[in-house]
């Protein structure tokens, strides 16, 4: 396949790995890029700059494809120094990074400087167009059907896609629920040039995390996300679990505040559920994609089969449908 996407990135495949919290290392990035796609590690999932450098490096052991680093800027109980991330990802020498969360200016001149490709998450047009005026090469238009920061504007991906088609000059992929061939061929006829998928990698053998949570999506329908923190205006879609079925209703009680619910949401609880399986230990992003997860193949296999669905759809039902 070919697209702007490809072309830019040199990947073979419209298909990007997003940067997940605590899920993106390594190997996961290595097995997506050498599969055709672009495998990306989360700065933030590493404790310091350093080892962000160092993540990159085994990285390279493993792959001589292109890997991004993906940046995700958020207000956090802990201060981040999003600056020295930023410089740590160019002195890996990666060229592409994905940047996410709010409006990454302040670390725009840091990566362009350096000749870095970035691609931006926006879950609205008007942050997309924003993004594009700051030097963005790549927009990802997350939809509402999203797993994560799903933004405030409930707007589907049936209406973002062609909206960016409009509106957009640069590049951009659909991001949100994504995780078949179908998907990629209806992605590409709504004006995107690619696709980026995050649950959907999450159920691969290359990911590290526990086999419970792979099992879970595979379980999992398209009703199993629930969206927390809506009063607070942070809206995240989740897992739908014991906690964050707590977190909804503390959530509904005007007089609670984040201060009554952080410690539900807490990143210090996803070692129990990712690393022991724990399902209920702690609060973990997926999107309804899990209706369409049916099993655990390695990231090759997944992407393959994608592709090829993709491509027959393309070729035979959709030519088929447009008379001569």
């Amino acid at each position: 396949m070919k697209t702007r996407v490809t072309e830019m990135l040199g990947i073979r495949y419209p298909i990007v790995c997003g940067g997940m919290m605590r899920v993106g290392r390594a190997k996961l990035a290595a097995a997506v890029s050498n599969a055709g796609g672009l495998g990306i590690m989360t700065a933030l999932s590493l404790p310091t700059p350093d080892e962000v450098i160092k993540e990159v490096v085994l990285c390279r052991t493993m792959t001589n494809q292109p890997i991004a680093v993906n940046l995700t800027i958020l207000p956090t109980i802990t201060p981040v120094p999003y600056e020295d991330y930023a410089r740590a990802i160019v002195a890996s020498g990666v060229k592409i990074v994905e940047t996410a969360g709010n409006n990454p200016q302040r670390v725009m001149p840091i990566f362009k400087e350096a000749g870095i490709k970035v691609i931006h998450k926006c879950t609205s047009i008007r942050h997309a167009k924003k993004a594009e005026t700051l030097g963005c090469d790549i927009i990802s238009i997350d939809g509402f059907e999203c797993a994560g920061h799903v933004g405030e504007d409930d707007v589907p991906n049936m209406l973002l896609l062609p909206l960016a088609a409009e509106q957009l000059s640069v590049p951009f992929i659909a991001s949100g629920a994504l995780g078949n061939g179908r998907q990629l061929a209806a992605a590409l006829a709504l004006g995107a040039d690619g696709i980026n998928m995050g649950t959907r990698f999450l159920a691969t053998q290359e990911c590290w995390i526990h086999d419970n949570v792979k099992q879970a999506l595979v379980r999992g329908t398209e009703l199993d996300t629930q969206i927390v923190f809506r009063r607070l205006r942070n809206s995240s879609r989740l897992f739908k679990n014991a906690i964050t079925k707590e977190l909804v209703a503390l959530d509904a009680d005007p007089t609670k505040t984040f201060e009554d619910m952080k410690h539900l949401a807490a990143g210090s609880r996803s070692p129990a559920v990712f690393e022991k399986g724990e399902l209920d230990a702690g609060t973990w992003s997926s999107s309804g994609v899990m209706g369409l997860i049916h099993d655990v193949p390695t990231c090759a296999e997944l992407i393959e089969r994608i592709v090829a669905d993709a491509t027959e759809i393309i070729r035979k039902r959709l030519s088929a449908v447009v008379a001569d």
